[in-house]
């Protein structure tokens, strides 16, 4: 008799696109890897949507009108212990709701890629023997993805796992698979790529061309100046991502119509084909985006970074040679005149960034997801 398929529940949150993308994709190699059964859950839209939305605003207009007081409340709290009185009380919203999806779905295992753990508590309470993974999902490792009663971590970066095991988390436990993004980010077909040509306009011989990614929301500071001065640039052509944000595709489509070397896109579901028309990135620090960009082996250029999250994962990638934070505007154009002056740079960022590529994430977090189910190794413990 056949054993039935396995039933995985995946915890995100919606604070930006970077963890529901990460579960999407791990959700999809789930489902082609293993023939799983897999359930998304936006737990704290869920549980307590006045509150959801309250704190993503907060979330929001603090990156774009406080993002010093938002760094300093992120980098305080970087260390924090998850049996403290403060992450007791983070980790405590959406149990009742969980205990509901819990009772009603009867998952064999459950995966954050947002760290709201308020399932380990609830393990405990209920006495249930059910493996509970993290996905960490940027290249920084914040406390409160740490739990002693977290079986598995799947952490970006060798240093995370390092980190991650100096901080009390056993080092069986954490893997270095990179961050989840969708598969159409590693090779493809011949056909596959064909298939995706018609939607990026053809590059002319001796341009550059530079894709810029204003976020989901189309929130990249100052990118009018930004692209003012780029178009300047003779033998540059851009690319430009404007996400959600219609009022700035507007204004870019007003300002450029016409223009031979200056594209503008709403919100697209082509990323991966437009990283492949390009030779470097102006983005956000986002830890999905980043991913995005090392799977496509862009030179990654970041325009100032948000204190927090982004900025530490910014720090992190030019530590590591494969980025370029630029402060002011005319840095960050001096970082793209350099590139594209200085073949030599451009290909050193290259070699730095093939060092830090993982293959298929999402594809190693779902195999070493179902080995452990199948396999029943201590490495994923129960309680």
């Amino acid at each position: 008799m056949e054993a039935a398929a396995p039933k995985i529940l995946i915890l995100y949150a919606s604070y930006g696109e970077g963890h529901v993308q990460a579960a999407r994709a791990i959700m999809d190699s789930l489902r082609r890897i293993g023939r799983c059964e897999v359930q998304l859950l936006d737990l704290m839209a869920e549980s307590h949507p006045w509150l959801n939305d309250l704190t993503k605003f907060v979330y929001m207009q603090s990156f774009k009108t406080i993002p010093q007081l938002y760094g300093w409340v992120y980098n305080i709290t970087r260390g924090m212990q998850a049996k403290s009185a403060f992450g007791s009380v983070l980790h405590s919203f959406g149990m009742r709701q969980l205990a509901l999806t819990l009772d009603k779905e009867k998952p064999d295992l459950v995966i954050h890629t947002f760290p709201q753990l308020a399932l380990p508590v609830l393990r405990r309470k209920l006495g249930m023997k059910l493996p509970i993974v993290n996905v960490v999902t940027d290249f920084d490792l914040h406390g409160r993805w740490l739990h002693p009663d977290i079986d598995r971590y799947y952490v970006a970066t060798e240093d995370i796992q390092k980190e991650a095991a100096q901080r009390g988390i056993p080092i069986e436990r954490i893997v270095a698979t990179g961050i989840p993004i969708h598969a159409s980010f590693y090779p493809m077909s011949t056909e596959e790529v064909a298939n995706q040509q018609h939607t990026i306009p053809q590059p002319i011989s001796g341009t550059t061309t530079l894709l810029i990614m204003a976020g989901a929301h189309g929130v990249l500071s100052g990118i009018l100046h930004i692209c003012r001065q780029l178009s300047r640039l003779p033998q540059l052509r851009l690319l430009i991502v404007c996400g959600r944000n219609q009022q700035l595709k507007a204004e870019l489509d007003a300002l450029y119509a016409g223009h031979p070397n200056i594209y503008t896109y709403g919100f697209v579901d082509y990323v991966p084909a437009l990283m492949r028309a390009s030779h470097m990135v102006i983005t956000k620090p986002g830890g999905i985006t980043l991913s995005e960009s090392i799977a496509s082996g862009l030179p990654i250029l970041v325009f100032k970074p948000v204190p927090g999250q982004e900025l530490n994962n910014a720090l992190y990638l030019e530590q590591k040679g494969a980025a370029r934070i630029a402060r002011t505007t005319e840095e960050l154009i001096q970082h793209c005149i350099e590139l594209i002056s200085t073949p030599s740079l451009a290909a050193e960022m290259k070699q730095s960034i093939e060092l830090l590529r993982k293959p298929h994430p999402a594809d190693q977090i779902a195999e070493d997801i179902l080995h452990q189910l199948v396999d029943k190794r201590p490495s994923i413990r129960t309680t």
